[in-house]
């Protein structure tokens, strides 16, 4: 029988537990006593997924809801709404098969309001979606940092249009906020916390990550471009963002991108062009409140091939209007410490900004690579090309301006979200 266009699929659970367990769909269809089980529940919630027409809206009662395998959604046009992110769970801690929670292949898609736990892989996969919005979602490893967790808790990629806002991750071991080799992406009023990285904008173009929370992450926000990726990333903004205490061990797994973050990394940014970073509060992250660097000191194993495109090195960066407190007495690599120690002392701490100094030698000298202009904060260049040899704090060099970056703007149906 066709379903309306505007259908709400609802699974309401009115026993859950040991005991029995009831549902029902708002399509009319009463469930036997018989089929009362969560396993019945899962089943009905996973078929509501692979049926799924456009138009769809999916609503996740409240209750821990376990699931055994992935569930998956390739229909257009589908919304997925729970009654609040501590209240509608979907947990897979039991899970035995599957490399996701929940994959999207999908656009139109809409998700908010519950939480996803405890994945075997990444907690919530949009691929090659247009127009998406995520909202007011919680993924988390409730055991906390481990290398065994998920990589990924929000992970948007190939992506076009889409909004990430009000939503919380914790404790993946690769990003719990990803975005990656997407276009027009708003990042805002999230909190990322006890991940590696917090917040990663990665082989993107046009991103805006603002009034978000990023704390006890080994690394705080980060805007990279990766090597054999076609798309090369560029202008995003940074900006009204809380950065605070990034200090966690790096738990990645050995060998990924974000194995070579250092502990302590407030905001940073790796072979990136275009970049702004304003406006937020940076308060003591160990290593610095800011780093810039190339692909050259970043450290990935197993990454040592180009792609053809690929620009490795960090310009037209930035930095103004932010504000600084601690950081930078502890930094999360050896040889950083050693650098540490050496320009400043035993007790001292390296400047809020610091930067490998390695520039593209056909680039004109005078840049403009890094422009900081940010009352008294200072730039270290640790020329790391020369064996750190000539590192030293050079601001006449960065008392430079880059044309600012437009604000980004959601198209068609989140045209109102923007």
């Amino acid at each position: 029988m066709h379903r309306p266009h505007l259908l709400s699929f609802t699974i309401a659970l009115l026993m859950f537990g040991c005991g029995g367990e009831s549902a029902s769909s708002s399509s009319g269809a009463d469930i036997s006593p018989a089929m009362a089980s969560s396993e019945a529940f899962v089943q009905q919630f996973r078929e509501a997924l692979e049926s799924a027409e456009p138009g769809d809206i999916i609503d996740v009662p409240a209750g821990v809801h376990s699931f055994k395998r992935a569930l998956t959604l390739n229909t257009d046009g589908v919304t997925i709404r729970g009654k609040g992110m501590d209240k509608s769970i979907l947990s897979f801690k039991g899970q035995i098969s599957g490399a996701e929670g929940l994959s999207v292949n999908a656009s139109d898609f809409v998700i908010e309001d519950l939480a996803i736990e405890d994945t075997i892989g990444d907690a919530l996969k949009v691929n090659e979606g247009e127009n998406i919005i995520i909202r007011h979602i919680r993924t988390e490893w409730t055991n906390g940092p481990d290398v065994n967790n998920g990589a990924y808790g929000i992970y948007p990629v190939q992506t076009v249009n889409t909004l990430i806002e009000g939503s919380v991750a914790i404790a993946a071991s690769d990003a719990g906020i990803y975005v990656g080799q997407s276009k027009n992406v708003i990042v805002r009023n999230n909190r990322a916390e006890y991940n590696v990285a917090g917040i990663e904008v990665e082989n993107t173009i046009g991103a805006d990550v603002y009034d978000n929370i990023a704390t006890n992450n080994t690394g705080g926000i980060l805007v990279f471009n990766m090597p054999q990726i076609p798309q090369r990333g560029h202008s995003t903004r940074v900006y009204n963002n809380q950065v605070s205490r990034n200090n966690t061990e790096n738990f990645a797994a050995p060998g990924t991108a974000v194995s070579g973050v250092p502990k302590g990394s407030g905001i940073l940014v790796n072979s990136n062009d275009n970049v702004e970073i304003f406006n937020n509060q940076l308060s003591d992250n160990d290593t610095a409140n800011i780093l810039i660097s190339s692909y050259f000191s970043a450290n990935y194993a197993g990454q040592k091939n180009l792609a053809k495109e690929f620009d490795p090195y960090p310009e037209y960066i930035s930095i103004y209007g932010n504000t600084f407190q601690g950081g930078g007495e502890k930094p999360g690599a050896d040889y950083l410490n050693q650098i540490r120690v050496a320009l400043y002392g035993p007790t001292g701490a390296f400047p809020d900004i610091i930067w490998d100094g390695i520039v593209n030698p056909e680039a004109a000298t005078d840049g403009p690579f890094i422009c900081v202009n940010n009352s008294e904060a200072k730039l270290l260049n640790l020329d790391a090309g020369n064996n750190f040899e000539g590192a030293q704090v050079n601001m006449a060099v960065h008392d430079c301006e880059v044309g600012k970056l437009p604000a980004i703007v959601l198209r068609g149906a989140l045209a109102n979200a923007s």
